[in-house]
């Protein structure tokens, strides 16, 4: 788990004042008339619907006859959050540059029996065409499973990626990228094989639970008989607004979990992150896209939390309550790494995480962490299954990933209290221009 941060910065937009296609029944008893008065003022049906519900309920507590539909003028959204949208089509894939997001669901997919390359571009169409419609707030164009039907889009994304076995099932070999090639083997790695790889992977991302569950529906409904799913795992994050004012994320260790992820304004940025459009050893198809790294990681909560707060800090480098290094200063202050205590000890201790994930120390590696942390329930002998999906976004992932790693893999602190379970590394094309669907240039190049 590399030290470093992604913002958490939403771009709202305004709501959608379309309903969703069929849409003719209002909840909460609001009439169709009532409902019409309301668009012309400005608020959305759709708004209409989820402030209707949520009036209808707390009236129904409280025994009162009065509903929403007696007084429309006077109803307020209960929050913007839904109305936030992310474009489908860009430069990138979206999922990657957008703050941390709510709710998230990966799954990988293995194309079915006899399925080959006409097949695996078919899907990506049907793919990229339900992205298009669901991230718009619309519903999917065929058997909408109406579990998002009152919401918006809550910055719902969809990214999609490919895997090293998926290019000898469709006859691609000599499409497939260098960078692809299987990581390397660590010596702290207890791996899942049944829960790691896959021909194809999909990232969702969303502010509300059932936007992106019914993201994940949809897709998995769409890959129909030419796909099967392979593995699927559920995250999450702390939901937006959630503190007074935005702030690095907290993993579930209580650990400020990315201070110091690369920016969007830093001057290397771009060719840290993304592939290039020119000028580079990957293939044409995989311009401006990038390489993602999948980690099922384990938190030993239990172990953890045995430790003083001092301990933990000292496994970390950086304290608990603020994410500031030990060598002192804020969160964003630059590291002391040969400042020592009075009894000529390292404040930073040799073996800190934050140490020796800085890319400083690692040649200038660097990634983009967007991961999500995950609890899966108590196991048999009462341990939390919970830790961190990590997702981790870079150029090229022997520089990125596979450097730190091995570096984590000679001596960090926290390696005795985490665990990789499952593990994958997908190439993700860059994104889709208008009327054209993701990895169209690798499948019918």
């Amino acid at each position: 788990m590399a030290d470093q941060s992604i913002p958490e910065a939403r771009t709202p937009k305004p709501p959608l004042d379309a309903a969703r296609n069929g849409e003719t029944a209002l909840n909460g008893g609001v009439s169709e008339s009532a409902a019409k008065g309301a668009l012309k003022e400005g608020v959305s049906r759709r708004r209409l619907l989820g402030t209707a519900g949520a009036t209808g309920l707390v009236l129904g507590a409280a025994g009162g006859a009065v509903g929403y539909a007696a007084r429309p003028a006077e109803a307020t959204p209960l929050s913007s959050l839904g109305a936030d949208q992310v474009m489908f089509h860009g430069k990138h894939q979206p999922g990657i540059l957008q703050g941390l997001q709510a709710r998230g669901h990966v799954v990988a997919f293995d194309l079915a029996a006899g399925a080959g390359r006409k097949e695996a571009a078919a899907l990506l169409r049907r793919w990229s065409e339900t992205a298009r419609r669901l991230m718009a707030g619309e519903a999917a164009k065929q058997d909408d499973t109406d579990v998002a039907r009152d919401a918006g889009p809550s910055s719902l994304t969809l990214t999609f990626g490919f895997g090293h076995s998926f290019f000898a099932r469709t006859g691609l070999e000599k499409q497939r990228p260098v960078a692809l090639d299987p990581l390397p083997d660590f010596s702290s790695d207890q791996l899942d094989k049944a829960r790691s790889n896959g021909d194809l992977w999909v990232q969702i991302g969303a502010n509300d639970a059932l936007v992106a569950f019914h993201a994940l529906r949809a897709i998995q409904k769409d890959a129909g008989s030419a796909a099967r799913v392979r593995w699927q795992m559920n995250g999450f994050n702390r939901s937006p607004g959630a503190t007074s004012h935005p702030m690095t994320a907290r993993n579930l260790m209580g650990q400020m979990d990315g201070t110091r992820n690369p920016k969007p304004t830093d001057g290397d940025f771009d060719q840290r992150i993304f592939v290039p459009e020119s000028g580079s050893k990957d293939p044409a198809w995989m311009a401006n896209g990038s390489y993602a790294v999948v980690r099922r990681i384990r938190m030993l909560l239990d172990d953890w939390e045995q430790l003083s707060v001092k301990e933990q800090e000292d496994v970390i480098g950086r304290r608990k309550s603020d994410g500031a290094p030990l060598s002192g200063g804020t969160e964003t202050t630059e590291m002391d790494l040969e400042k020592t205590d009075k009894a000529g000890n390292l404040v930073v201790p040799i073996n800190a995480h934050a140490r020796i994930t800085r890319p400083d120390q690692n040649g200038g590696a660097a990634m983009l962490r967007r991961p999500f942390s995950y609890h899966d329930g108590i196991d048999a002998n009462g341990v939390p299954d919970a830790g961190l999906l990590f997702i981790c976004w870079q150029a090229d992932p022997l520089r990125g990933f596979v450097t730190v790693q091995r570096k984590l893999d000679r001596g960090d602190a926290l390696s005795k209290y985490i665990r990789h379970e499952a593990s994958g590394l997908f190439a993700v094309p860059g994104g889709a221009a208008e009327g054209e669907y993701v990895g169209q240039g690798l499948l019918e190049g």
